[in-house]
């Protein structure tokens, strides 16, 4: 009897470690990653006890996410012991991570990627398990931004501590180290003397009025790949014209990094395999000076993206050794490059130099005069010019819909009417003219309060890059017209497809999806805006801590956050500012007196300025 007693306490002594070490294997499993110092950085990630996992993988989450009553922020509501205390900081070689062009996560992955087509530069973001998880650092002596517009032409070296582009490019005036700042002469590889020279000179070729690009506000939009430090399209602001300056995360690195400090808009991308993430007749003009790219390659399969991407008589400007045919070499991409360009229905608008001004087609009618089998074919009559997400490029020319065909053009109006008037690719989101009014009357009402919200804390030049993460119509942007700002307007990839109408009225932005990290440097914009992105994740089971990590990743210091959502939603983040090193700035009602208990709020947060190895700071 003895015996047996003793041997059944034993077997659920045995049974009890038991579970406690499955228990604990299972904590280290799931926590591994904040645990693993030397991956994630220096501190572990602290809590006052083990949570609800926020990236919602799991069967049972998928349980819970089909119960509409249950949302992820209000699991652990009224609990404030699961307030979180702290997250690790990267180490200080991530300092400029970029999580889904991490050349070194490519590496480690061995992902089959054919170099020569640019796929190593295209986005392969890290699955959740190699996911860092930890707060990127800025580099040691960071400074609060120069501001705009001194900032067009000097920034702080310490901000971005990599000057070879200034020695490999000296002779060609693209930035100039002087001391402890990296001043920005105008130049580029092509324009010696100044952008602004330059930009004339494509005026006169066209014969604009005063030499003034923006040809009386008919040409708004610009698209300039291969930019290099995007003095192009920071010389061209001055003219009322907005480009998407674009360039890879290349041997030349931290050229997208440059144009973002200087207050330039761009973004990191590459013409690859995949669309760029610009719907259709989104440009007046694309420009390539110098840009290194092989035009002629795979049927002129680039040379036909950025086809997609021009409007009905939109321009490409290419400036290059090959339009002034120096060589053999050059004369033979020259014969090649027009007799494709001639079968694309482009015709030269003006040649002078070494630039050539190429010119589309207003209507459909050259495609349909062209011989029976003329190739590049016209695309498919059920491929959406506007699909970007994850969409290959084809070698073919996406013809006008009806509506430009019969408009022979856009049908946009000047700018600046054009970022009021109604666009004629409304009717294609079945948006009536009288939604599209409500709908800017509603976003300029908020725009005023947002400012008056944050009255006592800006200054009229605190805030420059802005990114509105869920944009739209892009009427947000609208409501910063008189702002000296600029406005990178984000669409999901899975909803509306808007940014066609955001681009319409003389706008700039990109498709995105906020499950993954955005294409772009560590500390790039001055606010971000948020209105129901949480919310929105939520739905897809998406990791609501990533998105704050991410936000964080890409917000300056002493950068400004408004989140507009459900009053979870700001309960939710609250719980996180301390680990942020975020700051409260105000929490209001989004409607005042709006009874409903899913209510929203605009809730305004400021990131502190704070560096590795030290307590935060306070704001500055």
């Amino acid at each position: 009897m003895m015996k047996g007693r003793a041997d059944a306490t034993q077997k659920r002594l045995i049974t009890s470690l038991s579970v406690v070490v499955v228990f604990v294997i299972f904590l280290f499993l799931y926590y591994g990653p904040f645990f693993n110092g030397e991956q994630h950085g220096q501190s572990a990630h602290e809590f006052t006890r083990a949570i609800l996992p926020f990236g919602l993988g799991g069967d049972e989450n998928a349980e819970m996410r089909a119960d509409d009553s249950i949302s992820v922020f209000s699991l652990d509501e009224g609990d404030d012991a699961l307030v979180t205390k702290s997250f690790p900081v990267c180490d200080d070689r991530h300092s400029e991570l970029i999580p889904c062009l991490d050349r070194n996560l490519i590496y480690q992955m061995r992902l089959k990627l054919d170099l020569s087509l640019m796929e190593h530069y295209e986005r392969h973001c890290p699955q959740p398990e190699r996911r860092f998880n930890c707060l990127v650092p800025p580099p040691p002596d960071y400074k609060i931004p120069i501001k705009w517009p001194k900032s067009r032409d000097e920034v702080w070296k310490a901000n971005i501590p990599h000057t070879h582009l200034a020695h490999e490019k000296s002779d060609q005036n693209w930035m100039v180290v002087k001391g402890d700042k990296i001043e920005f002469p105008g130049g580029g590889t092509h324009f010696h003397y100044g952008a602004d020279k330059y930009i004339a000179l494509l005026a006169n070729m066209l014969n604009f009025t005063d030499n003034n690009l923006n040809n009386e506000g008919k040409l708004r939009t610009v698209f300039d790949v291969g930019c290099g430090v995007a003095s192009f399209g920071g010389y061209l602001l001055s003219s009322d014209i907005i480009a998407m300056s674009l360039a890879p995360n290349d041997v030349h690195q931290n050229q997208i990094q440059f144009a973002l400090e200087r207050g330039i808009p761009a973004y990191l991308g590459v013409l690859g395999t995949q669309r760029l993430p610009y719907p259709s007749r989104s440009f007046e003009l694309a420009h390539c000076s110098r840009c290194r790219i092989d035009w002629l390659q795979r049927d002129g399969i680039l040379l036909l993206e950025l086809d997609r991407l021009l409007r009905p008589g939109g321009y490409f400007a290419y400036s290059s050794p090959e339009a002034y045919a120096q060589d053999e070499e050059d004369l033979r991409i020259w014969r090649e490059m027009s007799t494709l360009v001639e079968r694309m229905c482009w015709k030269i608008a003006a040649k002078k130099n070494q630039t050539v001004i190429w010119v589309k087609p207003l209507t459909n009618d050259c495609y349909m005069e062209r011989e029976p089998g003329t190739q590049p074919p016209l695309c498919r009559s059920d491929d959406d010019p506007d699909a970007v997400w994850g969409v290959s490029m084809e070698a073919c020319i996406t013809p006008y819909s009806q509506q430009m065909q019969r408009a022979r053009g856009s049908g946009l109006v000047p700018w600046p009417a054009r970022l009021t008037s109604p666009p004629p690719r409304l009717a294609d989101l079945d948006i009536t003219h009288e939604m599209f009014g409500k709908d800017m009357d509603t976003w300029q009402r908020r725009v005023d309060n947002y400012w008056n919200l944050l009255t006592s804390k800006i200054r009229p030049d605190t805030i420059r890059n802005i990114m509105d993460m869920k944009a739209n119509l892009g009427s947000f942007a609208a409501g910063l017209r008189d702002k000296p700002v600029w406005v990178m307007n984000v669409v999901p990839e899975d909803g509306p497809n808007t940014l066609k109408i955001i681009y319409d009225r003389g706008l700039i932005g990109s498709i995105h999806d906020w499950c993954e990290a955005y294409s772009t440097y560590p500390r790039t914009y001055d606010l971000l805006h948020a209105w129901t992105v949480f919310s929105d994740i939520e739905k897809k089971g998406c990791s609501a801590e990533d998105l704050l990590l991410e936000m964080d990743r890409i917000l300056r210091p002493n950068g400004y956050i408004i989140v507009r959502d459900r009053q979870v939603v700001t309960d939710f983040i609250k719980k996180h500012l301390t680990a942020l090193h975020w700051e409260s700035v105000t929490v209001v009602e989004a409607e005042p007196g709006m009874q409903s208990d899913e209510a929203d709020t605009v809730f305004i947060i400021q990131k502190k300025m704070w560096l590795p190895g030290e307590n935060h700071k306070d704001s500055l």
